[in-house]
C-alpha cells in the first residue's frame, strides 16, 4: 500500500481517483464520527433528551450533506483538481491574482485543519484520562504518534482502507449500546422523571424543540432553542451551499458516485444517534445512581477547588485524573475528604464532576463506559472510541498535508520537484501539522468552548466567499481574498480579545465581515477574465447568477442543464427532511417514546419519496462514465477562445 501510494501524489492523496463509491462514503461517515464530536453531542443528548439534535444544526447533525449529495459534490469533481486551493485557479484563472488566492486558500484550511485537530486532541485527551493510568495527554500523544505514522506511510489509500474496517467495528458498537439503553428504560415516562431529577429537563424525551428549556451553568446561551436552531440551521444552508471541494469528491470517479458517496454517508452516520442517546440515557441512569443528592457535586468542586484555587478550566481534567490515579501524592485531606463526600469509590465518581459544581456533561461517555458497560465489552467500544478518533483525525491530516505540499511546496516553492522529494515532503508536512495541533489541543478550555468557536467564528468567515465563487459570476479572486482575509482575521482578533463573545454573534459578525469583503472587492475589481469563466460554467453547468453565460448552452442542452439543476434545487429541502428524521427515529425507538415515532414517520416517508422522485431516478438514467452530459461545442459560443489548463471532468 505505501509503494502503491509512492508513486504519485495524485495516488498518495486522491487514491488514484480508481476507489469505488462506498469506500469514499464509508471514509466520509468516519470524518463525521469523530470521538471528540460524539462525546459533545452525547452531553447535549444527556441535558436535553432527543431535542439536543437541534443544537447540533451547528455542526454535528451534518446538514451539509443535503447539498453534497443534490449537487454540490458533483460540481467539485467536474473540476478535475485534486484540493480546494487548485480549484480557485480552475474558477479564477492562473493570473498573480489567482495565485495569491490559491496559497491563501491553503494556509486557511491548513489553519482550521489544524484547529480542529486541536479540538479531536482535546476531546481525545478527556476520553484516554478516564481509561488510563497516565496524564491524559501522554496518552493521547502515544495515541496520534502512532496514528500519523501509519498516514504518513499509507497515504488516501490507508486512510479508507482503515476508515472501512474501523467504520464496521463503529456500526457494531452503535447496535451493542443502542440495545442496552433500550433495555434499560421501563417507559417513557418513567425515563423522563429520572431524567427531571438528574438534569432538572421536564421536557427530556420530548422531540418537538420549545421557546425556552433549562440549561445548566456554561450552557445557558442554548435556552432559546427554537432560536438557536433556527439559526444554526440557516447557518447551515449557507455552509452547505459552498461544500464540496473534499478530497472524498474529488477522487470520485464520476458524478453518480458523488451521489452514491453521499448517499452512504447520511445512512451510516445515522447509526451515530442511536450510539449517543444511548450513552444519554445510560448516563442519567447512572448519575441518578451516584450522586442522587446533586449537592454533593457542588460540594465536592468547592473542596478541590480549596486545595487547587488558581486552576484554569482548561486543565480541570488534568487535575482530577491526576488526583484519581495518584492520591498519594495529593495534599493532605483532599483525598479523606473526597472519600467523606463520595465514598470509598471516589476514584469512580470524581471524573463527572465540572469546575462549576455540576455534572459535566462532557464526560458523560467515558463515565457510562467506565461504570455501566461491562469489562469484556468495554474494550470493544472503547476501541471503537478509539478508532473513532483515529479516523476522524487521520482524515484531516492527509487533506491538511495536501494543501501543503500540492498548493504551497510543489506550486510556489519547487515546482519541478520530484515525485520522491513531494512525497518525502507530504511525511514532513502531515508531521508539523500534527505536533502544531497538539500544542493548541492542550490549551483548549472546553471541547464544546473550541468548536463553538471553529464552527461559528473561524469558518464563518469563509461562507460567504465559497458559497459566491459558485453562483455569482461577478466574484472574482480579489473579492474572495477580501473575503478570506476580513473574516478570518477579524475571527482571530475576537478569539484573542473578546473569547466570550456568544456563539450568534460570532457568526453575524465574522459572516458580514467575509460578505462585504467578498462583494466589495469583486465590484472594485476587474471580472474574472471571460474565457476562464466559460470554461468553468461549461464543465461545472451551475445554477444561480449567471446569466452573461446561459446563452453557451443552446437548445437541447439547455434544456438538459436546466432540468439537472431543476432536480438538484428541489432535492434539498426534502434530502434535509429524511435525514433530519433519519437521525431521530433511532433516538426515539431507543427511549421508547413510540408515539413520538409514529409522528416522525410520515416526515420521513415525505423526505424519501420527493429524493426518489427528483434525485435518485435521475441519478440512475445516467452514464456511469466521466461525462455524464455530452455538451455540444457547437453551443458554446465562444469557450475555445480560453486555455483550458485542466482535465476535462
Amino acid at each position: 500500500m505505501t509503494r502503491k501510494a509512492g508513486s504519485s501524489l495524485e495516488h498518495y492523496f486522491l487514491g488514484g481517483r480508481s476507489l469505488p463509491w462506498y469506500l469514499l462514503g464509508i471514509a466520509g461517515m468516519a470524518v463525521w464520527f469523530d470521538l471528540t464530536g460524539t462525546m459533545i453531542i452525547t452531553s447535549f443528548l444527556y441535558l436535553l433528551g432527543p431535542r439536543g439534535l437541534y443544537i447540533e444544526f451547528r455542526g454535528g447533525a451534518v446538514l451539509v450533506l443535503a447539498f453534497l449529495l443534490a449537487y454540490a459534490g458533483k460540481w467539485h469533481r467536474r473540476s478535475g483538481c485534486m484540493t480546494q486551493a487548485e480549484w480557485m485557479t480552475f474558477r479564477f484563472g492562473t493570473d498573480k491574482t489567482a495565485e495569491g488566492l490559491r496559497l491563501l486558500t491553503a494556509l486557511i484550511n491548513v489553519v482550521s485543519s489544524i484547529m480542529f485537530l486541536a479540538y479531536l486532541i482535546r476531546g481525545a485527551s478527556l476520553f484516554l484520562g478516564v481509561f488510563f493510568p497516565f496524564p491524559p495527554m501522554t496518552t493521547t500523544l502515544v495515541l496520534v504518534v502512532v496514528s500519523t505514522l501509519y498516514t504518513m506511510g499509507a497515504g488516501f489509500y490507508g486512510v479508507v482502507l482503515t476508515d472501512l474496517v474501523q467504520g464496521i467495528i463503529l456500526v457494531f458498537s452503535c447496535l451493542i449500546v443502542a440495545t442496552m439503553a433500550w433495555m434499560r428504560v421501563p417507559d417513557s415516562a418513567s425515563l423522563a422523571a429520572t431524567a427531571r431529577a438528574v438534569t432538572g429537563n421536564v421536557d427530556w424525551v420530548n422531540t418537538q424543540p420549545a421557546w425556552h428549556t433549562h440549561m445548566p451553568p456554561g450552557y445557558e446561551a442554548y435556552s432559546p432553542l427554537i432560536l438557536v436552531a433556527f439559526f444554526y440551521l440557516v447557518r447551515n444552508v449557507i455552509c452547505g451551499m459552498g461544500q464540496g471541494a473534499d478530497q472524498r469528491y474529488f477522487a470520485a470517479r464520476n458524478d453518480r458516485d458523488c451521489g452514491l458517496q453521499s448517499l452512504l454517508q447520511g445512512v451510516t452516520v445515522m447509526f451515530r444517534w442511536p450510539l449517543m442517546i444511548g450513552f444519554a440515557v445510560m448516563g442519567i441512569y447512572l448519575v441518578h445512581s451516584v450522586y442522587p443528592d446533586s449537592s454533593v457535586v457542588q460540594k465536592t468542586a468547592e473542596l478541590v477547588r480549596t486545595y487547587f484555587p488558581n486552576t484554569d478550566p482548561a486543565y480541570w481534567h488534568n487535575l482530577t485524573s491526576g488526583i484519581v490515579n495518584a492520591p498519594a501524592k495529593q495534599p493532605d485531606g483532599l483525598i479523606s475528604g473526597l472519600e467523606s463526600l463520595l465514598g470509598a469509590d471516589w476514584r469512580g465518581k470524581l471524573p463527572l464532576v465540572g469546575i462549576n459544581g455540576t455534572v459535566d456533561p462532557e464526560q458523560i461517555l467515558p463515565a457510562v463506559l467506565l461504570n455501566v458497560i461491562p469489562a469484556g465489552l468495554r474494550g470493544v467500544l472503547v476501541v471503537a472510541m478509539f478508532a473513532a478518533m483515529m479516523s476522524c483525525k487521520n482524515s484531516i491530516v492527509n487533506i491538511s498535508s495536501s494543501f501543503l505540499v500540492k498548493d504551497i511546496y510543489q506550486n510556489f516553492l519547487r515546482p519541478k520537484a520530484a515525485n520522491r522529494e513531494l512525497i518525502f515532503a507530504s511525511y514532513l508536512s502531515t508531521l508539523g501539522i500534527v505536533v502544531v495541533a497538539f500544542y493548541f489541543g492542550i490549551a483548549a478550555k472546553s471541547i464544546n468552548d473550541l468548536w463553538g468557536w471553529i464552527i461559528m467564528g473561524l469558518t464563518a468567515g469563509q461562507l460567504a466567499p465559497m458559497a459566491l465563487r459558485l453562483y455569482w459570476w461577478r466574484c472574482n479572486a480579489w473579492g474572495m481574498c477580501g473575503g478570506y482575509v476580513l473574516g478570518g482575521v477579524g475571527a482571530v482578533l475576537q478569539r484573542i480579545y473578546y473569547p466570550q463573545m456568544p456563539e450568534t454573534w460570532e457568526f453575524i459578525l465574522m459572516f458580514s465581515l467575509s460578505f462585504i469583503g467578498t462583494v466589495g472587492g469583486s465590484l472594485l475589481t476587474a471580472p474574472t477574465p471571460m474565457p476562464v469563466l466559460q470554461d468553468f460554467y461549461r464543465k461545472t453547468r451551475p445554477f444561480g447568477l449567471w446569466k452573461p453565460l446561459r446563452n453557451e448552452f443552446k437548445g437541447a442542452d439547455r434544456v438538459a442543464v436546466d432540468g439537472e439543476n431543476r432536480n438538484d434545487i428541489i432535492t434539498v429541502p426534502f434530502a434535509l427532511l429524511w435525514q433530519v428524521t433519519l437521525f431521530l427515529l433511532p433516538m426515539q425507538l431507543v427511549i421508547k417514546s413510540y408515539h413520538s415515532f409514529w409522528m416522525t414517520l410520515p416526515f420521513f416517508l415525505v423526505g424519501l419519496a420527493g429524493m426518489y422522485f427528483y434525485w435518485w431516478r435521475p441519478l440512475m438514467r445516467k452514464k456511469t462514465g466521466p461525462d455524464l452530459l455530452a455538451i455540444s461545442k457547437a453551443s458554446l459560443t465562444s469557450a475555445n477562445s480560453g486555455k483550458n489548463v485542466h482535465p476535462k471532468p
